[in-house]
């Protein structure tokens, strides 16, 4: 007698299925062809890797952009964007806690709430790490250019901007986003310890800019304080958002850490706590030395202020090197973040395999780290700063959302289940986390929320071609 063949899985079935803790846990460290990830990284280069993904590139590519919005009240706007990140950043210390792996958010979102709001998490995650790679090195051209002006040289528009800003390409944010690329690939200790040494630099150089800047400081420059009145304080937070995605880097590399549940909670809420103290800091010492109507003409606004100061070229120069450092770091650890969500979403079926495939020499997926070191290059050379800036934004606001909720859901699905570190105040500190997200979101552009209801169709679209038909759930 034979069985009757099982009825199809429907499609609204597929979304709502939840992937088992203990499943994503046997699964991880391992690629899809059976090759381990190495477990390297300890606390230290966890924050490393979390501080090196975030701290200068709101205040060296965003703050000459958020400045006009705001005005001198764009420490306000740090303050408010700051605490909204680390609402969402106690809730991502929870989850990573209990669900240590490489998938960050969407597999957090995977195990809490279903199939189809984990592919929107992870959706928005490629959005996030891809296109904040691609902001941040467009904005390192403008220091490249610094360098250069002190030997009497100067950048081609042609070579220096994408089309939408006057130019051809943008080569030296295409040529960061390469090195990057190339570091990444022979391990993650190995890349991990060049970023803490970029890390270094730029702590270094902010606490340097914040001296000079603090020479020259004016407390008239904070009069009127928010000229653009509540609504322009509120915008430059949507947009500066964009400036602490990079706590989360740090859950990516659950699979490679030695004790992803101690130190993955410690590395998050350490570094943000850190980065956030500095971000306010400069910024005042900016506004201090720099009347906020100045701050529109270039996104390289600090080095000017330290020229202005100083009036030694040498150190613009020496500024300018370590602004390009700073940045540098940025990209490597986002661009290693992505590499490793694309990882986790090909393991579990939802994106090509090629994704997910770990080199036995290296312990790293080469062939990932190369489509998107390339994928990201193209866009850097190609699309303007502040469409960048925006799009990455509103999907790290969704991302982040989608996190605070998945606390609460875990909490109530599975209240024993083991967490290294519970987030305080539950379930109001995940409630605002996720209410905040949803209002910096409100305030960012028209055409920003165009573009990301367009990505999400074409999300969309791949999920029912591929990932639904080759998900390992199914």
């Amino acid at each position: 007698m034979t069985s009757a063949p099982s009825r199809p899985t429907s499609l609204r079935q597929q979304l709502a299925r939840r992937k088992p803790i203990e499943q994503l846990q046997s699964e991880a460290a391992v690629g899809v062809n059976g090759e381990p990830l190495r477990r390297s990284l300890g606390v230290w280069h966890l924050t490393m890797i979390s501080v090196g993904a975030t701290l200068g590139t709101g205040i060296l590519v965003v703050l000459g952009t958020a400045v006009p919005l705001a005005g001198p009240a764009v420490w306000i706007s740090f303050v408010v964007a700051g605490i909204a990140a680390l609402l969402s950043a106690l809730s991502y210390a929870e989850m990573a806690g209990a669900v240590p792996t490489s998938g960050s958010s969407y597999s957090y979102t995977y195990a809490t709430m279903g199939e189809g709001i984990a592919w929107v998490c992870g959706w928005c995650l490629v959005l996030e790490y891809a296109v904040s790679v691609a902001a941040v090195a467009v904005g390192a051209s403008e220091y490249v250019d610094e360098t250069l002006r002190v030997f009497g040289l100067h950048l081609p528009t042609a070579l220096s901007a994408p089309p939408g800003d006057g130019g051809v390409v943008n080569l030296p944010a295409a040529v960061l986003v390469l090195l990057a690329t190339v570091v990444l690939i022979p391990g993650a200790r190995e890349s991990a310890w060049v970023n803490t040494v970029m890390v270094v630099v730029k702590i270094a150089l902010l606490v340097f800019f914040v001296v000079v800047a603090f020479t020259a400081f004016q407390a008239q420059n904070f009069e009127p304080l928010a000229p653009m009145g509540a609504a322009g304080v509120t915008a430059a937070a949507s947009r500066l958002f964009f400036s602490y995605i990079g706590f989360d880097a740090a859950s990516t590399a659950g699979e490679e850490a030695k004790n992803p549940r101690r130190d993955l909670p410690r590395a998050i809420i350490g570094s943000i706590a850190l980065i956030t103290a500095l971000y306010i800091l400069v910024a005042i010492a900016a506004i201090g030395a720099r009347s906020w109507t100045e701050f529109s003409s270039s996104e390289a606004s600090l080095v000017r202020i330290v020229v202005d100061v100083t009036g030694q070229p040498l150190v613009a120069l020496v500024f300018s090197i370590g602004a390009v450092v700073a940045i540098a770091s940025v990209v490597l650890t986002v661009l290693y973040g992505q590499t490793r969500i694309l990882l986790t979403m090909a393991r579990d079926g939802l994106v090509p395999k090629v994704f997910g495939r770990v080199s036995r020499r290296t312990g790293t997926p080469i062939a990932n780290t190369l489509i998107i070191g390339i994928a990201v290059t193209i866009v850097a050379a190609l699309v303007p700063l502040g469409e960048l800036a925006d799009a990455t934004s509103i999907g790290t606001l969704v991302a982040f959302a989608l996190v605070n909720v998945s606390v609460i859901v875990l909490r109530r699905s599975q209240p024993d289940l083991e967490r290294s570190y519970r987030v305080p105040l539950f379930p109001v500190v995940p409630v605002l986390g996720a209410l905040s997200c949803v209002l910096l979101a409100v305030f960012l552009g028209a055409t920003t929320w165009i573009a990301f209801g367009i990505w999400m169709v074409v999300g969309a679209v791949l999920y029912l071609a591929y990932g639904r038909r080759h998900s390992t759930l199914r």
